[in-house]
């Protein structure tokens, strides 16, 4: 029997593959280890293989298209509702096996190694400034305990961990001194290897003429271009700005119902990691239309007057979204509205 479409549960160990026909029937549904996977596939006629993106999915999914396969993945959420009764590793792969075929089957972009090294870089870094963040917490909350008071701020928590490594902190019982001088060195190891990690980012995203594109647009730097290159590959997938503001979880929820619209918070449903970064350049933007108001966006200027400053620098990141969505599929720079 020709096997038309395959669905494939990943795990660490064993893989559940279930195989299907051209008229539906089932041809499989089996347990294969992880070094049997690609002989087992190898002795098949190319045909369509559904997955889960998930830890591990895009590695498989090079892997297997080398073999002449076509290889889809899709986001967890979207399989869900074809699961049947009980949870199973054989359920699973069935469902996927049923969900790859859907015509309307959203489906996610196989990442490249070279994507991938990116967003280990950018994952990293991520880590490190909350492991950085608890330390300063840490510390700040220690030394309250005997009376003194460090401004808010990272440069600030920064320069009072080099004065104490330096000898120049304040006095602290020694069983204290001890504990929150090891704290402070290891805040300053952690600010160094951010710093190293973004000089490495800004570094690859010089060779790269996309992250260059994406920088002409107000409130997106280095980081940010970067890393939405690296995560989104292709823009071509996106059918428009909005599908692509919509992926980020930047739309709000939808609960029209008879004839009237009703509208929610934000989604929330795509990349926190994205979402985080273009909300942070918005607020970025929204400081430097305070200090320096003669240089601002009219429409910027009319949002801040009608809405909360959060709820602006959200909706500056949808619009945000929406531009670069057109400026990564014009391959164009982008160029401010002019202004009567």
């Amino acid at each position: 029997m020709y096997v038309t479409t395959i669905g494939i549960d990943l795990a660490k160990t064993i893989f559940q593959v279930h195989g299907v026909t051209a008229d539906g029937g089932v041809a499989f549904n089996r347990s294969l280890r992880r070094h049997q996977v690609l002989p087992f596939l190898a002795k098949l006629e190319p045909c369509l293989i559904g997955m889960e993106a998930c830890g591990t999915s895009h590695h498989w999914a090079r892997e297997i298209s080398k073999l002449g396969h076509q290889v889809k993945l899709m986001p967890p959420a979207y399989v869900k509702p074809y699961v049947k009764r009980g949870k199973t590793d054989a359920a699973d792969a069935e469902a996927i096996c049923e969900a790859v075929t859907r015509p309307t089957m959203r489906f996610v972009a196989i990442k490249s190694p070279e994507q991938q090294a990116l967003l280990s870089q950018h994952r990293a870094r991520q880590l490190l400034i909350g492991q950085r963040t608890q330390l300063s917490n840490m510390i700040r909350g220690l030394i309250g305990e005997f009376g003194y008071v460090v401004r808010k701020g990272l440069n600030h928590i920064r320069d009072f961990a080099i004065d104490l490594q330096a000898g120049n902190g304040p006095e602290l019982p020694p069983a204290a001194q001890t504990v929150i001088l090891s704290l402070c060195q290891q805040l300053l190891l952690l600010h160094a290897r951010i710093k190293d990690l973004e000089a490495e980012i800004f570094a690859a995203s010089r060779a790269d003429k996309r992250v260059i594109l994406l920088e002409t647009i107000p409130g997106i730097g280095p980081v940010t271009a970067s890393a939405i290159v690296a995560t989104v590959g292709s823009p071509h997938q996106f059918k428009s700005g909005r599908e692509f503001a919509a992926w980020l979880g930047l739309t709000p929820l939808n609960r029209s119902s008879g004839g009237k619209e009703r509208l929610g918070r934000i989604s929330k449903m795509g990349d926190r990691y994205l979402r985080a970064l273009l909300v942070a350049g918005m607020t970025s933007r929204v400081r430097a239309a305070r200090a320096r108001p003669d240089r601002v966006d009219p429409w910027l200027v009319s949002l801040l007057e009608r809405k909360p400053v959060r709820l602006a620098t959200v909706a500056m990141a949808n619009k945000a979204a929406r531009i670069i969505w057109a400026v990564l599929t014009r391959s164009e720079p982008y160029r401010a509205p002019v202004t009567a």
